[in-house]
């Protein structure tokens, strides 16, 4: 309960400082739903009954090998082309955290980050849609795929990555302190202009296919990204 209370605690001081410095957001499709993190020098753990409680939507989210972190959707939206919001396309799902950072999410996929120190995904574009997105449970989704990304630190722009999805074993994950049976399977992602290859996973749940867990590389020479899914947006 000591963690329910810090969380609450620091989501007022994060309300504070936003007021204070004249910050303003716009929020869609989200209802009030506004950021709070927890980062430390030791990994977050919350109770259970602590994340049903707490009004957000929330992941876990390590970074290389540091630390867990606890963080809370700020924003969902549609993503936007020419200013105009595209709804036939999925949510992307913003969380922040309490120093700024900001991991970006499309149908479980990272597609975006900022202020990472390490270095940042800047853009993902694909002409095809994200097989996550489509469903990887289902038969007659494509287990290929491609997409171009870049990133930095320095200058890495549109270089294209070619993906091959694999079904591994079902897989037993803890999630909330409970057991649950997911769909696994692992990307193999080949980057031929840079002689690059590297595996991402992704563990779904069996019925929906909605991304329960994930480890994502960010880009070569980036370090993954592990989320645990702890309560969903809706």
């Amino acid at each position: 309960m000591r963690l329910f209370h810090r969380a609450f605690h620091t989501f007022t001081l994060l309300m504070i400082t936003a007021v204070i410095s004249g910050c303003s957001q716009k929020f869609n499709d989200v209802n009030d739903t506004l950021n709070i993190a927890l980062f430390g020098d030791k990994d977050t753990q919350l109770e259970n009954v602590d994340i049903i409680n707490l009004p957000y939507a929330s992941i876990y989210a390590r970074i290389g090998d540091g630390p867990q972190a606890f963080m809370v959707l700020a924003l969902a939206e549609y993503p936007a082309k020419f200013g105009v919001q595209k709804q036939s396309s999925a949510l992307q799902l913003k969380w922040l955290s309490s120093d700024k950072g900001m991991l970006v999410t499309k149908s479980g996929r990272l597609v975006k980050t900022l202020n990472l120190p390490q270095g940042n995904l800047l853009n993902t574009h694909s002409t095809q849609p994200d097989p996550l997105q489509l469903g990887l449970q289902k038969a007659n989704t494509p287990k290929h795929w491609q997409r171009t990304i870049d990133w930095q630190p320095g200058y890495h722009g549109g270089y294209k990555l070619e993906s091959t999805f694999i079904r591994q074993p079902n897989a037993v994950i803890m999630v909330n302190e409970k057991p649950i049976e997911t769909l696994h399977f692992t990307e193999e992602v080949t980057v031929k202009s840079l002689d690059n290859s590297y595996q991402n996973n992704f563990w779904l749940h069996p019925q929906t296919g909605k991304v329960l867990k994930s480890k994502q590389k960010l880009a070569p020479g980036l370090p993954y990204i592990e989320i645990t899914l702890l309560k969903p947006y809706s």
